[in-house]
Formats: C-alpha cells, sequence, structure tokens
C-alpha cells in the first residue's frame, strides 16, 4: 500500500510549489492536499498536478477538530508538512483573533490528531511545522537569526505563529512527538497573492498605478526564492532531524526602498518602456504599526548539516517572478476579479 503525507495549506502560495515537489517526486506516495481556501488559497496554482494518480486535494478547516481526528483515522499519515496559516501582517493587525484561531488552535488540533492516530508508536513518523523569521523580533544594522535566538515577536502574526512554534516543542518535550520546525525568511516567486509587496508592485507597474511602500522603505528584509524554499522543505522532511529546527534564508538582504527600485528596473526593461519610468509611481506612505526594522536569516546550519543552498540569486529570481506574472497575466486577473474561486466549484462539484 502506498504511504500517505499531510500537506495543509497547498493550496497556498509556498504550500502550492511544495505539493507539486512531492507529487512529482514521489509517484509512489500519495499526497494529500487540506487547504480551506481562503482568499489566499487557489487551486489553480496547482492545476497541472491535480490529476495525478497520487494527489487527492480534501477541502476543510484546521481549526475544526473532529473533522482532523476523522481526516487521520481515514489516511493513516506518516507524515504532516504544516504550512496552513494565516500569514499577512496588516490582516493580522485589523483580526488578530482570526490568526489566534487558525495559527494556534489549528495547529493544536493537528498535534493532538498526530498524537493519538499515531498512539506513541513514532517509528517513521514525523511532523514538520513551517513556521517564519518574523518569531525572532527585529534586528539592529548587524546580526542574523539564528536557530538559538530569543523569540520576541512584535505583531499578531507572529505571535501567533510564536505560540504554534512552542506549540510543537511542548509536544515533542511532553509526549515524544517527532517534530521538526523550519522559520523562513520572505518568500517571492510565481503564484503569490497580489498583497504582498512584489506582485502588488508588478501588477501596479504594470497598470500605471502608485507603488505604495511603508515609511522611508527603510525596513530591511531577507529574501528567498519559493522554489528554494521548497527544495528545503523536502530535504528537511527527507533528511531532518527529529527535534530539530532549521532556519531556512537566502543571504539576500535588501531595504524595500532598494528592492522596489530594481524591481522598476527590471519591469522597464521587460515592458519596453523608457529607464526610470516605473521608478516615478513609487509613493511612500505611512508606516505600518509596529513595523520591524530588520529580519536576517543564517541559515549556515541547513546547509552544513543538509547540504542545501539556494539555487538563484535574487538578481536572477526577480526576473523569473516578472516574466512568470507577466507570462500569467489570466492567473493575476482571476485572482484580483475573484474568478479563481469558480475553479473549486468546477472541478469539484460538477
Amino acid at each position: 500500500m502506498k504511504k500517505n503525507i499531510l500537506i495543509t495549506g497547498g493550496a497556498g502560495f509556498i504550500g502550492s510549489h511544495v505539493i507539486r515537489l512531492f507529487v512529482n517526486k514521489y509517484p509512489n506516495t500519495n499526497i494529500i492536499n487540506l487547504d480551506k481556501l481562503t482568499y489566499a488559497g487557489n487551486l489553480e496554482n496547482i492545476s497541472d498536478i491535480d490529476k495525478k494518480d497520487n494527489y487527492k486535494f480534501i477541502k476543510g478547516d484546521i481549526t475544526n477538530a473532529d473533522f482532523i481526528y476523522d481526516l487521520f483515522k481515514k489516511y493513516d499519515f506518516e507524515g504532516v508538512i504544516h504550512l496552513a496559516a494565516e500569514s499577512h501582517v496588516d490582516r493580522s493587525i485589523t483580526n488578530p483573533n482570526e490568526f489566534i484561531n487558525t495559527n494556534v488552535f489549528g495547529t493544536a488540533n493537528l498535534l493532538n490528531a498526530a498524537k493519538d492516530a499515531w498512539k506513541d508508536n513514532y517509528s517513521d513518523k514525523l511532523f514538520y511545522h513551517i513556521s517564519t523569521d518574523e518569531v525572532y523580533g527585529s534586528l539592529g544594522e548587524t546580526g542574523l537569526f539564528t536557530e538559538t535566538t530569543a523569540y520576541d515577536p512584535r505583531s499578531p502574526y507572529s505571535a501567533s505563529k510564536a505560540s504554534s512554534d512552542h506549540l510543537v516543542r511542548a509536544y515533542r518535550h511532553t509526549y515524544g512527538l517527532p517534530t521538526v520546525i523550519s522559520n523562513c525568511s520572505n518568500n517571492y516567486g510565481a503564484n503569490q497573492f497580489p498583497e504582498k509587496l512584489i506582485p502588488l508592485s508588478i501588477n501596479n507597474i504594470k497598470n500605471n498605478k502608485q507603488i505604495p511602500i511603508y515609511g522611508k522603505g527603510e525596513n530591511i528584509r531577507d529574501w528567498l526564492f519559493v522554489q528554494d524554499h521548497a527544495n528545503a522543505i523536502e530535504l528537511i522532511y527527507r533528511k531532518g532531524k527529529a527535534g530539530e529546527t532549521y532556519n531556512i534564508g537566502g543571504n539576500n538582504e535588501w531595504t524595500n526602498v532598494d528592492l522596489i527600485h530594481r524591481l522598476c528596473k527590471v519591469m522597464d526593461e521587460e515592458l519596453g518602456k523608457k529607464k526610470g519610468t516605473s521608478e516615478k509611481l513609487i509613493t511612500f506612505v505611512k508606516d505600518r504599526a509596529g513595523h520591524d526594522l530588520r529580519y536576517a536569516i543564517d541559515s549556515s546550519k541547513l546547509q552544513t548539516e543538509l547540504g542545501w543552498k539556494p539555487s538563484v540569486t535574487f538578481e536572477q529570481g526577480i526576473v523569473l517572478t516578472v516574466k512568470w506574472y507577466l507570462e500569467n497575466e489570466k492567473w493575476l486577473n482571476n485572482i484580483i476579479s475573484g474568478d479563481y474561486k469558480k475553479y473549486y466549484q468546477k472541478q469539484y462539484h460538477n
């Protein structure tokens, strides 16, 4: 019989890349994609694999404990890769309870179901929890986040993710549940929902709209190409040591304003516009509440112990990203219009 792996949030930005990688790399393993299909969940992201024999999509909510228990009983998962989360900081400031419910209680439901389903027979089992570098707080001009950096979350989003990280470690120490955690830096690439900085800016430039930048644009982020993140997740799932934490970063720091200037340059080149045209759209807006100054990840543990490294530079990755959005205008328009929500009805409610 084929083994079953549960991947939560597999219709989202990062999750869709992870789902595709696992489905294609492990044809003899059933990959179960559990996603609630909130506003950021889009099955069009993985339409190329939805007919694969080893792939199954299930629409469901991780905050529904009974549903999660039944799912574990039915499929006897050998592993869980948990990506499902509310992740947009601005939305967490407006509606923190939604983030607490999904990111904390949802994670607890999955942990409880795994613990009870595996019944202390943890051989060849793994609960892999994907987290964020934002749990570490904010850095000054120097230094890097390591796996031992003390937690200091500054937003409802990062606090909810920090809480879920603590729960995962608690279940490891209390029940012996085989768990692993990874904390990643900002991702960019294809299929990202256009509320995030890079796809939002690409779409605005394409439509000659203003590009909003918080404050003076001095906030610094470490940017990671999403396919490199997916490769790291697969490697950690396969070779990572239970009980360990691995930081995943691009070693690629940019201030927001410098990133947007670089993006404008690439957009001008790809659209055949005069140099400097897109930069005229840059608009500085009131800074976000509690806006962390700098994130930077030290991923040397992952590179040294498991042999991972980024496959592209940011200069290469941003060109690939821009080209993808320009070549997939229908996908972007479906997101903006809301038509992407019809895919589920078409595929699963005939």
